[in-house]
């Protein structure tokens, strides 16, 4: 029979211990890993919606100075006013016939379209020319306005007392404000059935909710700078389809945007990512 050393009692108790304590050490390991990784593609997720709200906020900065060179939008129905009364007063006429005057003037277009109910769709909104110019840099505030999105753009010179560089200003406007009418219907959103670990279906309004409040951190900011004139390059309509006509007289516009993330506590910003983008218009 052979016969066991004395130096080897107790050795497979302390090998199995040890390799319990690797295995042990390796499950931990891979845990962590997934958990980093799980939270680096959140913070991905994250820096890419702010991405794309940064380009929003220069999407919203061209169509506020395209609005005043064009003319801002006027809802005609809500500054109708109705002919005043036998025996009114002076002001109540005056009233009604500037009304008058500018409705002439905007001539709402009524537009034919064929709408789900069968009715046809009226546009009651048009520009008034009037109040339609180039902005110019003369946006009162900007020395009492310090944003972190002003304070991202390093190549930014700073105003001296005085002058005055920006046409608009708007801080601290919300995204979700803008695609809030996505989710008045939440069925067309998503109709799949998501399930739970027992097998029940998940509350769709539950998950659209969860959705709407991560959004609702997001916000944007932007701002616009008159910064000279600039070639203008514009194509028309004529005989040879591919003529266009080149002036020097056009007027560029810097804009700088910003999407911002803030915490859950909505307290501080998370993420800010600065965009910048020049547009030229004609004179």
């Amino acid at each position: 029979m052979k016969k066991i050393n004395k130096n080897e009692k107790g050795f497979t108790l302390v090998l199995s211990l040890v390799l319990l304590m690797v295995m042990s050490l390796m499950g931990g390991s891979l845990i962590v890993i997934s958990s980093g990784d799980h939270q680096s593609n959140n913070t991905s997720d994250e820096y890419q919606q702010a991405f794309y709200v940064a380009e929003t906020a220069l999407l919203e900065g061209e169509k506020q100075l395209i609005n005043s060179y064009m003319g801002p939008w006027v809802d005609v129905d809500k500054i109708s006013v109705a002919k005043p009364a036998a025996g009114a007063s002076d002001e109540e006429n005056k009233k009604y016939e500037d009304w008058v005057t500018l409705q002439n003037k905007l001539n709402p277009s009524e537009v034919n379209t064929l709408q789900p109910d069968g009715e046809s769709l009226t546009e009651s909104h048009a520009r008034n020319i009037d109040g339609r110019g180039m902005p110019k840099n003369s946006w009162d505030s900007w020395e009492d306005v310090s944003t972190d999105c002003k304070e991202s753009f390093r190549n930014l010179s700073e105003p001296t007392t005085g002058e005055v560089k920006v046409t608009h200003q708007p801080v601290m406007r919300s995204f979700y404000d803008l695609i809030k009418p996505i989710f008045s219907n939440k069925t067309d959103i998503d109709s799949t059935v998501y399930k739970k670990r027992d097998g029940t279906a998940k509350n769709i309004n539950d998950i659209i909710k969860k959705e709407e409040d991560f959004l609702k951190r997001f916000y944007y900011e932007y701002f616009s700078i008159n910064i000279g004139t600039a070639s203008y390059i514009g194509t028309g309509s004529s005989i040879k389809k591919t003529a266009s006509d080149s002036q020097s007289l056009g007027t560029a516009y810097k804009i700088y945007g910003c999407g911002i993330f803030m915490n859950k506590a909505m307290t501080k910003n998370e993420i800010i990512i600065p965009l910048e983008t020049v547009i030229v218009m004609p004179n």
